[in-house]
C-alpha cells in the first residue's frame, strides 16, 4: 500500500463527521486519499451501502474498484459507485410507477426502455428521418446521417445537463450563430427533430440520456418519497473529478450535500478540459462553501520538475495561468527531431518507444503515443512499426462507427454469408477483407485470388473446387485447409437452416473459430474486445426490438441490426475498452481518450503537433459545446474572437493535463509535410515554437 504523505495522512485522519473540500493539481495524490478514505469509513464500522462514490466518467471509478475488490470484512451490503447516468437510471427505474404518468409518457402502466447511443440513433432514424425526407431538411448540410443525427442527440444531452428546455435549443443557437437565413433554417430543422424525437419516446416508452436526466430531476427528485429514500441511504459522500462534471450532477451533489454525514469532494485546479463534454468548473467551485473543511495538496507525485515547467512554460504562452510554477529548463523535458516526410516521423515514434522499451527498460505501459485523431493510416503506420520492433501495443479510438473497426466489419460479413435469406449479399471487397482478418496469415493477394475463385451464389465453396494445382500452391494447403474449415462452418450452419439470434450468432463463430489458433482473432485483444462490443451491442439491441413489439411491428432483428451498423452508426462506450489495460502494451489513442482514463505514465508522445486539430473543434454545423453551455450569455453572438480565444484556452487546459500525468519527458512528432502533404501551422506547433524562441532570447540575455 502506498505510504501517504504529511499532507494526505492529516485529511484522512479528519473525524468522520466532517464534510472536506481538497483541492489541488492532477497528480497531488487527492484520489489516493478518496481511496483510503473509503477503506477508513468501512474499518470504522460505517455501513457500505451507505456509501456513495460519484464520478464524472465509469472510467475514473477504477481506482475505487479496484481497493474494495475482495474486501469482506464490512459492514451492510456495497458501496455505490455512481454517474449522474447510472444514479439517475437506477432511480428513474425504481420510481417509474410513481412519475411516469406525470412525466408525460403514453403508457405509464408498462415499464420503461433505457436506450443507449447506438439505440438512440437508431429510433430517433424511424422517429425523425420520414420527417427529415418529406421536408428536404438539412439539404445544405454536406455530412452523413448518423453524424448528424449525433448532433441532434448531443444538443439534447447538453440541454438536460446544463438545465434548459430542449425547446430552447434552435433559439439559443440562432441568437448565437446564425449568420444567415440558411443556417437559421438548420437550427430550426434540429429544433423540430429534436421535439418529434422528444414526442416518439413519450409515445413509446423510451428514454435516451436527456429525457432520462430531465425525468429525474424534474419528478424523481422532487418526489418525497424519492427524496427521503436518496438522502437516507447516501450518508457519506466521494466525489472525484467534481470539475470534470457537469451542472446537473453539481446541483444534485450540492442538494445530497446538506443531508450527509460526511463527504470528502475531490477538486482539480486548473483542469476542467472536459468542457466539450458539459464540465464547468467555475460551478464546481460552488460547492466549496458547502464544506465546513478546505484543504490542499500542494505538490504533485507524478511530474518531474523539468515536466512541471514544460506545462507551465506551454499554458503560460497560451495566457492560460497557473498555480504552480517550476523554475527547472522546460527544454530538458522535450524531445523532438523533425522529419521532412509524416510516414518518418511515425517510424521515428515506434523506434524510440522500441528503444525506450528495450534499451532504457521502460514498461511499455508506461509509454503513451497521442495524437489529436487517430486515423486508419496514423495507427496502421505506428502500430506496423510497433510490431516490427516486437513492441506489445493497444489502441482505444471511441465515437467511431462500429463498421470501421476490421474485426466488426468481418463479423458483419460473415452474418450476410450466413443469413442469404436477408438479401444482403457482401461485396466481393467485403469477402476480401474478410477472409484476410478472418484466417491468420492470408494476405491481400491470396485472399482476392480465393474470393475471384470460390465465392459463388453468395456462398463459399470448397477449396477443393480450385482445380488449378498451381493455384492451390499458390495459395498453399495450410490456409485452403484454414479457409474450409471457416467455409464448413458457414455452410453448415445455412443447411441446417439455423437462425440464431444475431448476438448469438456473433458468439458462436468468434468462440467456435475465430478465437482459435490459426484464425486471425487468436490472441488478438483489440479484436476479442471490438468482437464483445458488437455481441453486448447486438444483444441490446434484440432486447430493445423485443420491448418495442407490444407497440409496433415485427421485424428480422438480425437484417435490421446490419442495416444499423451499415449506416455507421457511432459505438457505444464500453468498459472494457477503458479498463483493459493490457500489461506491457504501449497505448495508441487520442489525446483526450488518454486523460480521460486519468492515468499518470513515464513518458507521452505527442503525434501531428502542426495539426490545427489540438486546439480546433470539430466542425458540427448543428451544435456548439460552448453556446450551449451555463457560461455562455443568452443573445450574445459568437464571434471569431470567440472562436479564437477558445482555441486557446482549450489548448492550455489540454497541455497542463497532458503534462501533468508524465513523469520524465514529451516526446514531440513534427514532419514538415502532413499526413494529407500539407505544410501543418497549428496552434501547438505554435505555441511551441514560440516557446523555445522565448527562452533562447532570455538565455542570450543572462
Amino acid at each position: 500500500m502506498i505510504e501517504l504523505s504529511k499532507g494526505q495522512t492529516e485529511i484522512l485522519e479528519l473525524p468522520l463527521d466532517r464534510r472536506i473540500w481538497l483541492e489541488g493539481m492532477a497528480g497531488g495524490g487527492k484520489t489516493t486519499v478518496a481511496v483510503r478514505r473509503v477503506l477508513h469509513l468501512l474499518a470504522s464500522g460505517v455501513p457500505a451501502e451507505s456509501i456513495l462514490i460519484f464520478v464524472p466518467q465509469r472510467s475514473l471509478a477504477q481506482p475505487y474498484i479496484r481497493a474494495l475488490r475482495g474486501l469482506t470484512s464490512h459492514r451492510g451490503g456495497q458501496v455505490s459507485i455512481h454517474t449522474i447516468g447510472s444514479l439517475s437510471l437506477q432511480m428513474v427505474e425504481t420510481f417509474w410507477f410513481l412519475i411516469a404518468g406525470q412525466a408525460g409518457f403514453k403508457h405509464p402502466q408498462d415499464l420503461p426502455n433505457f436506450l443507449s447511443l447506438e439505440l438512440v440513433q437508431y429510433f430517433m432514424t424511424r422517429a425523425i428521418e420520414p420527417l427529415v425526407d418529406k421536408r428536404d431538411y438539412f439539404s445544405s448540410v454536406r455530412i452523413d446521417r448518423p453524424r448528424l443525427y449525433s448532433q441532434i442527440v448531443d444538443n439534447m444531452n447538453k440541454a438536460a445537463l446544463v438545465g434548459f428546455p430542449i425547446s430552447e435549443i434552435g433559439s439559443r443557437l440562432k441568437s448565437a450563430l446564425a449568420s444567415g437565413v440558411e443556417q437559421a433554417h438548420i437550427f430550426d430543422d434540429a429544433q423540430t427533430c429534436a421535439m418529434a424525437f422528444r414526442q416518439y419516446c413519450l409515445k413509446h416508452n423510451l428514454l435516451d440520456f436527456s429525457l432520462q436526466l430531465e425525468v429525474f430531476r424534474a419528478h424523481v427528485w422532487a418526489a418525497p418519497a424519492a427524496r427521503r429514500y436518496l438522502r437516507g441511504r447516501y450518508r457519506h459522500l466521494i466525489v472525484d473529478g467534481l470539475e470534470e462534471d457537469n451542472p446537473a450532477s453539481q446541483e444534485f451533489l450540492k442538494d445530497l450535500l446538506e443531508s450527509c454525514q460526511s463527504a470528502l469532494i475531490l477538486y482539480d485546479r486548473d483542469a476542467g478540459f472536459r468542457r466539450f463534454l458539459g464540465a464547468d468548473p467555475d460551478s464546481a467551485r460552488r460547492l466549496r462553501e458547502r464544506c465546513e473543511v478546505k484543504a490542499t495538496l500542494e505538490d504533485s507525485f507524478v511530474m518531474g520538475p523539468e515536466v512541471s515547467a514544460l506545462g507551465a512554460a506551454l499554458a503560460g504562452q497560451l495566457g492560460v495561468t497557473v498555480s504552480v510554477e517550476s523554475e527547472a529548463d522546460p527544454r530538458r523535458a522535450l524531445i523532438t527531431v523533425a522529419h521532412r516526410y509524416h510516414p518518418e516521423m511515425v517510424d521515428w515514434v515506434a523506434e524510440q518507444a522500441a528503444f525506450l522499451a528495450r534499451e532504457r527498460g521502460v514498461p511499455p505501459n508506461e509509454i503513451v503515443i497521442l495524437a489529436p485523431f487517430l486515423s486508419d493510416a496514423l495507427r496502421f503506420g505506428l502500430v506496423d512499426g510497433l510490431e516490427r520492433r516486437g513492441i506489445p501495443w493497444r489502441t482505444h479510438r471511441p465515437s467511431r462507427a462500429l463498421r470501421d473497426e476490421p474485426a466488426a466489419r468481418t463479423l458483419l460479413t460473415l452474418a450476410r454469408l450466413a443469413h442469404p435469406q436477408w438479401g444482403l449479399p457482401p461485396t466481393d471487397f467485403d469477402v476480401v477483407l474478410a477472409l484476410m482478418a478472418a484466417i491468420d496469415g492470408l494476405d491481400l493477394v491470396r485472399a482476392k485470388l480465393l474470393t475471384e475463385m470460390l465465392y459463388r451464389e453468395d456462398r463459399l465453396l470448397q477449396f477443393a473446387e480450385v482445380h488449378s494445382t498451381a493455384m492451390q500452391e499458390r495459395i498453399t494447403f495450410d490456409l485452403g485447409e484454414r479457409y474450409d474449415r471457416l467455409a464448413n462452418w458457414l455452410n453448415r450452419y445455412i443447411d441446417g437452416g439455423r437462425a440464431d439470434a444475431i448476438d448469438i450468432f456473433f458468439r458462436r463463430i468468434f468462440g467456435g473459430l475465430l478465437s482459435r489458433a490459426g484464425f486471425g482473432f487468436h490472441d488478438d485483444i483489440d479484436a476479442g474486445n471490438i468482437s464483445m462490443n458488437l455481441v453486448d451491442s447486438a444483444r441490446e439491441f434484440r432486447w430493445a426490438l423485443d420491448f418495442m413489439s407490444r407497440y409496433d411491428a415485427q421485424i428480422d432483428l438480425g437484417l435490421d441490426y446490419v442495416k444499423m451498423v451499415d449506416r455507421g452508426v457511432i459505438a457505444n462506450s464500453y468498459l472494457r475498452d477503458w479498463i483493459a489495460d493490457v500489461e506491457e502494451s504501449v497505448l495508441i489513442a487520442p489525446a483526450y481518450t488518454f486523460l480521460l482514463n486519468n492515468r499518470p505514465v513515464d513518458y507521452q508522445f505527442w503525434l501531428n503537433i502542426g495539426s490545427e486539430g489540438w486546439s480546433r473543434r470539430l466542425y458540427q454545423p448543428l451544435t456548439h459545446p460552448h453556446v450551449l453551455s451555463r457560461g455562455w450569455p443568452p443573445g450574445a453572438v459568437w464571434s471569431e474572437d470567440d472562436e479564437q480565444a477558445m482555441n486557446r484556452l482549450t489548448l492550455g487546459r489540454l497541455l497542463l493535463a497532458l503534462t501533468r500525468r508524465c513523469r520524465k519527458a514529451v516526446y514531440l512528432g513534427y514532419s514538415e509535410l502532413s499526413e494529407s502533404g500539407y505544410e501543418p501551422r497549428g496552434l501547438l506547433l505554435e505555441t511551441i515554437q514560440g516557446l523555445l524562441r522565448r527562452l533562447a532570447r532570455e538565455e542570450q540575455h543572462v
